[in-house]
Order: structure tokens, then C-alpha cells, then sequence
């Protein structure tokens, strides 16, 4: 979603002379008088309306801006449950350099997570994130300042949307884009297409000030995704009229709430791209029986499980996209080629863990999941998907689900080969809809986010992670006779025995 394309911005300005193009329509021809005056003098006001705008901020003179602040950062797709808004962080600093010329910028964040009452968390930490965009490309780079710097495609849109939904951005990308204007009650309504895909609508008030932006990027889980950006109690800043507010919500909640400090006007804002943002990501899908007719798929920071069937395949999570999803099913498919997936389980609806759902809908697989995550996800795929349209919105299949609550078997019937039970973990702070698999022939569990073994060599944790020892209370309380996990996240196959210790519990 680059505006306009490549790694330079080269915004060109072009005014859309709407007094001209209006008296040239045969309708306006048909109008006499004074209304005809009136009409002309209407689309000229509209025709002022951006360059009035960009002159009373300042557009065509800042290149690049700066701006800092506090406030509250809020962590998209990882509600604590179906519905209820994403999580909130308090920020104690945000500092975004952007670059209008090259169309691109850096943001550097320190956030740590409030904590909500009710619901038990591992204790607060402070993060501290290094992004960048540009060039086409998105990636991050450790916040000590060692080690590579990592790609980050899936986050492309988002973070060039966050440029040109700044004030003065959203105002160039408009002329560069011969924007149109027109009423909508007290403001101004501007809009504008880029690539034939990506709308953008801002709102300038009497003040020409710009007081929202509203875009829409794809997410995998929600289609069309408005973007939608408000400023408010503007300020001059270093020269230059800028909002000290901006809201900034992302899928109908909140995902930043910025109460701007400072701002610098033309900064220098240098951001090569670097060697390791423009590689394309490889996804590579490993697989390794952990026992008889089961298959841990791993090759990435999130995984999934096949489990064989008399004459189908459980397929246990489709997390991060349809790409990802894309090659496991390819995989399961080279492991069993006579065997569909008939079922996919799905662990909880935080969108790493099921951006690739509906890739097993359009294969035709029957989601098994928590009675609440149904109507969440029904409606959500509801939504239009104009900006990327992925297989199931291009054959339209109709979603199969398979829900319960506290307890679910699947069973392959006599003669089948694997007895598998769904469990819900219940009480767990990370979420409310959540489940874990149990294969009692094998006394094997596969969860995910409950419990993340450690990787070889790993400083053990300086306290107590509450959604472990809450895996390890559903897991006594339930009676599972366990000895292996396969944790979705993590170096691999790990011991009952592992999860213990990390929850500070005495070996037998």
C-alpha cells in the first residue's frame, strides 16, 4: 500500500480544479441564473477546500515531522475475550520520525501493561519496540540496538497507513491522489482511492483543520479493517499547527490514545532499508511424529498438530495467516495424501492463533472451537474483503462449525485410531474462550499461550507465570493423566515435569 509507489514518495500536486471540471457538465448547462451561479460558486469553495487546508498546516513545508508524547498503546487481536476490546498498555514514550518526501517512518515505543482488575496476569514488564517502514518494506530491529534487524510484512499496511494518517500526510497523499471534497453536515468530507483498493476519507472543520482519517487495510481475520485516526486540540508546534491529541482505534476499539508533547518540524529522517527487511519470508512447515499417527508441525514461531485418522486428518490450529495455513495444509496433504482434514480445532480467537481459520473453511474442514468463539468469528467474516480478497471470499463457502462447552470428544469411532478430547481451560487470565487438546492414549496435551516451554540455555523467569500454573490446576482438576506437552509456541516437545518446574512444583 505504498503512496504512490517505490522508495520515493515523488507527491505531485495536483489540485483538482473542480470550478472547471463543473462548469463543463451538461447538467450544470441546464441550470440558469442565480442557480447556476450558486452552483459554480458551491464547487469552488470545495475546489479551495485542500489547498486552504494544507496552508493553514503547513503541508507543503514540512517534509517530515516528528512528534512524542504519553498515553495509552492497546495490543490489536489479543482481546481477553471474544468481543471485549484489546488490551491496554500505558506508554511512557512514543516518538514517531516520519518522512513524507520517502514516504517513510520510525516509530519507538516504551509500553508496559495495565493491569486489569479481575483478571490475573503475569506481572508487568516494560517493552520497548523499534518500527520501521519504508521502500515498500516494514521491519524492526532490537531495541538494544544488537542484533539483525527482522522483517515484518504482515504489519506493511498498517504502518504505511500511520503516515499518511497524520494531518499534514493525510493532506499531500490527498492532492497527490486527486482527492474530491464535498459536505457532510459542518465539515468538509475529502476522499480518495489509492491502487484501486485502499479508500482513505478525512473531515476538515471551519478551523481547516483536519479532524479525522479513516482508511481500511486487510487482516486476515476481519476483511476490510477501518483505520480510523482523530485529532483534536491542536497546537502550534516548533511552527507548525499540530494536534495534541490523537486517537487512533483499529478494527472498532482503541489502539492508541497519544497525548503529544513535542514536535519537531523537518527533521532529518534517514531510513535505509535494510538487507534482511527485503528478503521474502520463507515459511518452512517441519514435521516430526511425536507419536504413532501424530504430527507436530513446527518451522515457525507458531504450530500446529495433525493427527491421523481411520479415514481422515484432526488438524490442531491454522495460526497467522493464509500463507502459513496454506503450507501446513500442503504438508498434512504429503503425509496422508488419501485423508482429508476433516476437522480443524482452533485454541482461542487472539488473531497469531487464527489468522489461518478460514483457509480450513474453504478446504472444507469443520472448525471445532469454544461455543463463544462461533458468533465471533461468523461475524467478522461477514465483513466485506475488497482490499485482499483470500480463497474463502473467492468460493464463498459456507463455514461448518463444531462448538461445546467444558468438554468435547472426537471420536473416529470402533476401530478408529486416536481418542481426542477437548477440554476448556477454565479461569485463565490470558483468555475466556480458550481450550486445550488431550490425547489419552498417548497422555499428550497440546495447548497454546497457556504454557511456552523455554528455550535451551534461557534464564528461568523471576516469577510465577499465572496462565501456566492455571494450565497445570485445569489439568489436576480434570484428572488428565499427562506426561508430554506440545506446546503451539516454543522449542518443542517438553515433559509434564518441565511445566512443573516452571511453575515452581516438586518433581516427583
Amino acid at each position: 500500500m505504498a503512496i504512490p509507489g517505490g522508495t520515493a514518495l515523488a507527491l505531485r500536486a495536483v489540485t483538482t480544479d473542480l470550478k472547471e471540471r463543473l462548469t463543463m457538465r451538461p447538467a450544470l448547462l441546464r441550470l440558469t441564473g442565480l442557480a447556476a451561479l450558486a452552483f459554480i460558486a458551491h464547487g469552488a469553495a470545495f475546489a479551495q477546500a485542500l489547498p486552504a487546508a494544507a496552508k493553514a498546516l503547513g503541508a507543503d513545508q514540512l517534509n517530515a515531522v516528528e512528534f512524542s508524547g504519553t498515553g495509552r498503546w492497546f495490543q490489536f487481536g489479543q482481546a481477553p475475550a471474544p468481543g471485549l476490546p484489546w488490551p491496554a498498555f500505558d506508554v511512557s514514550r512514543y516518538v514517531a520520525s516520519v518522512d513524507y518526501e520517502t514516504g517513510s517512518a520510525r516509530v519507538q515505543i516504551a509500553r508496559k501493561q495495565v493491569i486489569e482488575p479481575g483478571r490475573v496476569r503475569p506481572a508487568p514488564v516494560e517493552q520497548v519496540v523499534d518500527q520501521y517502514v519504508g521502500g515498500g518494506f516494514a521491519w524492526n530491529r532490537p531495541p538494544t540496538g544488537n542484533g539483525a534487524p527482522t522483517a515484518q510484512p504482515a504489519a506493511l499496511e498498517e504502518r504505511v497507513a500511520e503516515i499518511w494518517a497524520t494531518p499534514q500526510g493525510f493532506l499531500r497523499a490527498a492532492r497527490a491522489n486527486g482527492a474530491t471534497a464535498k459536505a457532510a453536515g459542518n465539515v468538509t468530507e475529502v476522499s480518495f482511492t489509492v491502487a484501486g483498493k485502499y479508500r482513505w476519507v478525512g473531515t476538515l472543520n471551519a478551523q481547516q483543520q483536519v479532524e479525522r482519517v479513516r482508511t481500511w487495510i486487510a487482516n486476515p481475520i476481519l476483511g476490510d479493517t477501518l483505520v480510523e485516526t482523530r485529532f483534536s486540540d491542536y497546537k502550534v508546534f516548533d511552527g507548525v499547527p499540530f494536534p495534541a491529541r490523537i486517537e487512533r482505534s483499529l478494527g472498532g476499539h482503541p489502539v492508541l490514545d497519544l497525548h503529544v508533547n513535542t514536535v519537531k518540524a523537518n527533521p532529518r529522517v534517514d531510513l535505509p532499508v535494510p538487507a534482511e527487511a527485503k528478503q521474502a519470508p520463507v515459511i518452512e512447515v517441519v514435521a516430526k511424529e511425536i507419536a504413532p499417527g501424530v504430527q507436530y508441525l513446527t518451522g515457525g514461531t507458531h504450530h500446529s498438530v495433525a493427527i491421523e485418522q481411520r479415514d481422515h486428518v484432526v488438524l490442531v490450529e491454522a495460526p497467522q495467516s493464509e500463507e502459513r495455513a496454506l503450507a501446513v495444509v500442503a504438508k498434512v496433504k504429503a503425509l496422508y495424501p488419501a485423508k482429508p482434514i476433516k476437522y480443524l480445532v482452533n485454541s482461542h480467537v487472539h488473531f497469531d492463533h487464527s489468522g489461518g481459520v478460514r483457509t480450513l473453511v474453504d478446504e472444507g474442514a469443520t472448525i471445532v472451537t469454544v461455543k463463544a468463539n462461533e458468533a465471533y468469528y461468523r461475524d467478522a467474516w461477514a465483513a466485506p474483503r475488497t482490499v485482499h480478497a483470500d480463497r474463502l471470499a473467492q468460493s464463498k463457502k459456507a463455514a461448518r462449525f463444531e462448538t461445546f462447552t467444558d468438554r468435547h470428544v472426537l471420536n473416529d469411532g470402533q476401530g478408529g485410531q486416536h481418542r481426542i478430547e477437548l477440554h476448556e481451560i477454565s479461569g485463565s487470565g490470558h483468555n475466556d474462550a480458550f481450550l486445550l487438546v488431550y490425547l489419552p492414549a498417548e497422555k499428550l496435551i497440546i495447548e497454546a499461550d497457556a504454557y511456552t516451554p523455554l528455550a535451551a540455555g534461557a534464564p528461568a523467569p523471576t516469577s510465577v507465570n499465572p496462565f501456566a500454573v492455571n494450565l497445570y490446576e485445569n489439568l489436576q482438576k480434570r484428572g488428565l493423566a499427562v506426561e508430554k506437552i506440545a506446546a503451539l509456541h516454543g522449542p518443542g516437545l517438553v515433559a509434564l515435569n518441565d511445566l512443573k518446574a516452571f511453575i515452581g512444583q516438586p518433581a516427583p
